[in-house]
């Protein structure tokens, strides 16, 4: 009921929200115009003129690399800055180097807590606002790859700081600011006092954070970032107050995703090209969540035993607790880990690393299909349409015909960079989780023997190459050696994939739209759904089984045997 009744509101709501977006990036909001004119002009940016491919990517590089550089400024300055109450130090060189990487690429991996390491400023002033600068990149990028699906012998893709500034302060802004007034209203603490000091039951004292959270969380969630305000991310009464907020967040995680799979029809002027690659998503979602569900509510065998040996209930009806906030329980916790690992957010409400081998194999999973399931705010759709390409690609070599999508050949130029974007990220997994267990400085950071110190690992490579920010837990990240390793694979996992789509999207733009024959594959149909499905697990998956092999699995296998 928890799925069905989520489902369907997140249908409800993203409907209305595709007729705004497709709206506003198109210009056709007269208000927004009128207002953004000035700030134009007072940038130095000619609204009216688009650019090619090329340009727009540099544009995009340059923009995102001057974040890193603010964000790491703010940390290291952040003693002599004002709004720091608490008298946070300024953050170690590679922590910091980490973290600006991190909230820039929309990753949001840290491996510091939050509020014993992040001034007042530092979380508004750096982190708040990459979160929507990062989420603008997202939703910049996927609109200029259906300009070049819906474009015919064109060399223009867009204004690069146009979509960005669309993007930024007509839809994600207003949003966040409805958002946070909703979390404020429910119990979520917004405020720039000092931290508290309370009495406890027991006659002792308690320090209680405080800050300005509801401002962050709105946009961490909606902009799929995933940064909490405090090391526990949601699973903190301040930040998730009750089942309701939890719903809500939860829901907010998969609004702008779903949305823009509705922009696309409508930009490309076929929605059920939109309808296909959401009902895609879907499906590959439902399965998931039901399948970690399931896997936590089976419990731990070795628990039951231990149950059993001492006259105790061996059945554990209430499945696998540890790791789980009591206030939500295993069904909430499960279909939480996975949205948050579908979309590329990275919140947390559990601990993934004390769900099942299965349970937590999941998330993994979800992960390293390369967050195109839902994904991240226009980087699960750009990563879905990648394998769109490739799956018309197979299709066509099936039966011997030029492939084609929405009426654009694909042709050679275009399958070296989907093969591009599609290998760039299981490289960095793989090299990466190769590296930190053959060297002494990355086995160092791994306190827990055998298959599950392995599967931390790679979750921990997984997550930052893939742009999610999630952790397992249990790796002990917050070193030199993690710290810029994370940060290398979650650059290059965020724009070694946007370069080559931006470059298929001018590809693409400059080519003759050809009409539909007979010979046509329709891309809009069932068969098309279980052809991208397949392509995803297939071409998407692959790579990773030997890894998840010397994991998860075989930890499962270990654990029931013990039995």
């Amino acid at each position: 009921m928890q799925l069905v009744a989520f489902l369907a509101l997140l249908l409800a709501l993203a409907w209305p929200l595709a007729r705004g977006i497709d709206a506003v990036m198109a210009g056709r909001f007269a208000l927004g115009a009128r207002i953004e004119a000035p700030l134009y002009r007072l940038a130095g940016v000619h609204a009216g003129e688009e650019t090619g491919w090329l340009r727009y990517t540099v544009g995009l590089l340059i923009f995102n690399g001057v974040g890193v550089l603010a964000v790491y400024a703010l940390q290291r300055l952040q003693a002599g800055l004002p709004l720091n109450p608490a008298g946070m130090a300024a953050v170690a060189p590679d922590s910091a180097f980490n973290t600006a990487i991190s909230f820039v690429t929309n990753t949001n991996w840290q491996g510091y807590g939050g509020e014993a390491t992040m001034s007042y400023l530092t979380q508004m002033l750096g982190l708040t606002v990459q979160n929507f600068l990062s989420a603008a990149t997202g939703i910049a990028v996927v609109v200029a790859l259906v300009r070049g699906f819906a474009r015919h012998s064109a060399r223009a893709i867009g204004n690069v700081w146009v979509d960005l500034t669309r993007a930024t302060v007509w839809i994600l802004l207003p949003l966040s600011f409805v958002f946070a007034l909703v979390l404020v209203s429910q119990g979520v603490i917004q405020t720039l006092s000092a931290y508290v000091e309370a009495k406890t039951l027991e006659g002792g004292t308690q320090t209680l954070a405080m800050g300005p959270v509801a401002s962050q969380l709105a946009i961490k969630l909606l902009g799929t970032n995933g940064g909490g305000f405090f090391n526990t991310n949601s699973a903190h009464p301040f930040e998730n107050p009750s089942a309701l907020t939890n719903f809500l967040q939860m829901l907010s995680i998969f609004l702008i995703p779903a949305a823009l799979c509705f922009v696309f029809g409508r930009i490309v002027g076929d929605l059920r090209q939109g309808w296909a690659v959401l009902a895609a998503m879907t499906i590959l979602f439902v399965v998931a969540a039901i399948g970690a569900t399931w896997a936590e509510q089976q419990g731990n065998p070795a628990l039951a035993a231990l149950g059993a040996d001492q006259a105790v209930s061996a059945s554990q009806p209430g499945g696998n607790m540890e790791g789980k906030e009591a206030r939500f329980g295993i069904n909430a916790s499960a279909l939480f880990a996975t949205i948050t690992t579908a979309a590329s957010c990275g919140a947390v409400i559990a601990m993934h690393d004390s769900f099942t081998p299965l349970g937590g194999a999941v998330p993994l999973v979800l992960i390293q299909l390369g967050e195109v399931v839902f994904g991240g705010v226009g980087a699960g759709l750009y990563g879905m349409l990648l394998f769109a390409i490739m799956g018309v690609f197979i299709a066509g070599l099936m039966i011997g015909r030029t492939p084609e999508y929405l009426g654009k050949k694909i042709e050679a130029h275009e399958m070296k960079m989907v093969s591009i974007a599609i290998l760039v990220t299981p490289l960095l997994v793989l090299l990466g989780t190769a590296l930190a267990v053959s060297s002494e400085a990355g086995r160092a950071g791994i306190p827990n023997p055998g298959p599950h110190g392995f599967s931390e690992v790679l979750y921990a490579f997984s997550s930052a190459a893939n742009n999610n920010g999630s952790a397992f837990a249990g790796l002990s990240a917050d070193t030199p050696f993690y710290n810029l390793m994370l940060a290398l694979a979650m650059w290059f996992g965020r724009f070694g994939v946007i370069v080559p789509v931006l470059a298929i999207a001018g590809s693409l733009a400059a080519k003759k739209r050809l009409p539909a024959t007979p010979g046509t594959l329709p891309t809009h149909g069932p068969l098309f759904v279980v052809l991208l499905i397949g392509t995803v697990l297939l071409v998407g998956l692959l790579n990773y089984v030997p890894a998840l092999a010397l994991g998860p699995l075989v930890e499962h296998l270990m654990l029931w045997s013990a039995t």
